[in-house]
């Protein structure tokens, strides 16, 4: 097998605004935030999605200083969503620490769970973000008229918005979100193939309203693909993004750490 392409260094600090890891259970975390930092990735946030590990993200961004963490349960576990885990995620999203309330939200292409309830679950965790002024991350897929709608209702008791992370959601939802002043997670996905889609929402959506994240362990991009992902990969995707949108690189990724830094209140 040919080597692979080296990950490019742009001298420019870089924020990771969606991973899980927790979830890169046979990595060393200590050597996974080491070699990010060695390619320019100042903070990372790492995302909750079920009861089991509120604390466990908690715990780990108490562990390193760079890493911040959500609280929030995922639309595929809304059935496990019980009065104690709205009680541990407010009393939790108190913590330095705890920079947004997510990921959240609703999925229908997998329907892991009633679709009512992930409807109830996402609401009320929309709400627990209005009481405690905390911007939300939100997963959506195949869901894009309910995600509106829902949004519609909490989006002006929520000062900082939050971002639809992931986007591969439609254009009318885009331009929803944008107009209310979200904004959206760009990933690996950029880099796919048959992701055009994705390409042209990135290509609509102002820099100032733009994120970059890995979704880590998944989505890893070309020309890693097949590799589990880490946030060291998150310059091959700003890679792309600049290309897209036919800008120099490192002045894209600095406003994204610009933009980072507003939403999620990260110094």
């Amino acid at each position: 097998m040919s080597k692979r392409k080296p990950i490019p260094i742009f001298n420019q600090t870089i924020i990771e605004t969606h991973c899980h890891l927790d979830y890169l259970k046979n990595f060393e975390l200590e050597t996974v935030i080491e070699q990010a930092s060695d390619v320019g990735v100042e903070s990372i946030v790492t995302i909750a999605t079920e009861p089991d590990n509120l604390p466990v993200v908690l715990d780990i961004a108490n562990r390193f200083h760079q890493v911040y963490c959500t609280q929030g349960i995922h639309p595929h576990e809304a059935e496990k969503f019980t009065p104690q885990t709205l009680t541990t995620i407010r009393d939790n999203s108190h913590h330095a620490k705890v920079v947004a309330i997510g990921e959240i939200g609703l999925d229908y292409y997998y329907d892991h769970a009633d679709r009512a309830i992930q409807r109830e679950v996402f609401e009320t965790q929309l709400a627990i973000a209005c009481e405690l002024q905390l911007p939300v991350v939100i997963h959506t897929r195949e869901a894009d008229e309910d995600t509106q709608a829902i949004l519609k209702n909490f989006s002006s008791d929520l000062p900082r918005k939050g971002v639809i992370h992931s986007f591969t959601s439609g254009l009318k939802l885009a331009e929803f979100c944008l107009s209310e002043g979200f904004h959206l997670g760009f990933n690996g996905i950029l880099t796919f193939n048959k992701a055009e889609n994705v390409r042209e929402i990135l290509r609509a959506t102002p820099v100032t309203q733009m994120l970059v994240e890995t979704d880590a362990p998944y989505l890893t991009p070309v020309p890693y693909r097949g590799v589990t992902n880490e946030p060291k990969y998150l310059p091959f995707i700003l890679e792309r993004m600049a290309q897209e949108k036919n800008v120099e690189v490192v002045s894209l990724t600095r406003q994204l750490t610009e933009n980072a830094r507003s939403l999620f209140q990260i110094n």
